[in-house]
């Protein structure tokens, strides 16, 4: 049986690929910083090691029998490092702690576009992680993802709901959100395909969204008004520019920079034939947008209510409905 180390287990899109991965019968490592805050991979099965890409001793011990390594890492707004700390050096601690332990199959996941943004620093950063693996021996599979539909429901679908405002850039960028399920179904299938070996491959969802049609489809599956405030383009280099000047904003700064690729204008979205293709999909299992908000108020508001018929009078009227 294959072992695998899924590096960035913890995140939102690292924690399906490890309950994907275990589910298709690998056995599977995880790689955390802080393992008690991971106790729930290792009640589905993960075993758990602790490390960091920024100290290449934990790479080493991590790296012990395993036969690949899919890494869906990236540094979190809450680290005090610059990005390119966190990132890319930590990138190469880890590739060289691959070669040095013998794993060649490597499954990166990166950023559509990222070529384009060079100027960005955490699409730099995937741009150069790409072009070190393709001038590299590794057999490498680079996954080019543009957004999580997750993401979605904090940005957009609960401030919806609860009557808050919701806040958007003042030049829209079309995107193609994907579900984290069905991104971890080709990170795994990755590791059965030859034909995905030194290859880089779009994986984005059905059909790109731009804000407005969020907000639009949120208000019809919930029933709710939205309230839209348009942040200009303008305001975010002006707190890009104030944050970059004080060290401890420098992770900020360059969160704040990745605001030209989301409102650029300039669509995130690719063919998916070739990918479904050489993976051994089927396109009519991926999640579309509208059935996943829909599923997600349905659930949600069919709590709410079970909740309101325990509840008295006066708090009721505190419920987002």
């Amino acid at each position: 049986m294959q072992q695998i180390l899924v590096v960035g287990g913890t995140g939102t899109l690292g924690r399906q690929i490890a309950r994907r991965a275990l589910d298709a019968g690998y056995q599977v490592r995880c790689m955390v910083r802080t393992p008690r805050r991971a106790a729930f991979l290792q009640e589905w099965g993960c075993e758990l090691t602790r490390g960091d890409l920024l100290e290449p001793d934990s790479l080493d011990y991590a790296l012990d029998r395993i036969d690949a390594v899919i890494d869906a890492a990236t540094s979190r707004p809450s680290d005090p490092q610059s990005i390119y700390e966190s990132d890319w050096d930590g990138k190469l601690n880890l590739l060289r702690a691959c070669d040095r332990a013998g794993v060649k199959r490597f499954v990166f996941l990166s950023l559509l576009g990222a070529h384009s943004y060079r100027n960005v620093p955490l699409m730099d950063i995937k741009a150069c992680t790409e072009n070190l693996l393709e001038a590299s021996d590794f057999d490498y599979t680079i996954l080019q993802g543009a957004a999580f539909m997750q993401g979605v429901i904090s940005q957009f679908a609960i401030p919806v709901l609860e009557n808050q405002t919701v806040w958007v850039s003042g030049s829209p960028t079309s995107i193609a959100y994907m579900n984290t399920q069905d991104m971890a179904r080709f990170a795994v299938a990755a590791l059965k395909r030859p034909e995905t070996v030194r290859g880089t491959f779009p994986v984005v969802g059905p059909k790109p969204w731009n804000t407005g049609e969020l907000v639009q489809l949120c208000e019809r599956c919930s029933g709710k008004t939205a309230r839209v405030f348009r942040v200009q383009t303008v305001l975010i280099n002006l707190m890009q520019g104030i944050a970059s000047f004080f060290e401890p904003a420098v992770n900020v700064a360059e969160r704040l920079a990745f605001a030209e690729v989301t409102g650029g204008g300039q669509p995130l979205d690719a063919s998916m034939r070739s990918s479904y293709a050489a993976f051994g999909l089927n396109e009519a299992d991926t999640t579309d947008m509208e059935s996943y908000i829909r599923e997600y108020y349905d659930t949600i508001l069919k709590r709410l209510r079970a909740m309101e018929a325990d509840l008295d009078k006066d708090a009721r009227k505190k419920l987002p409905f």
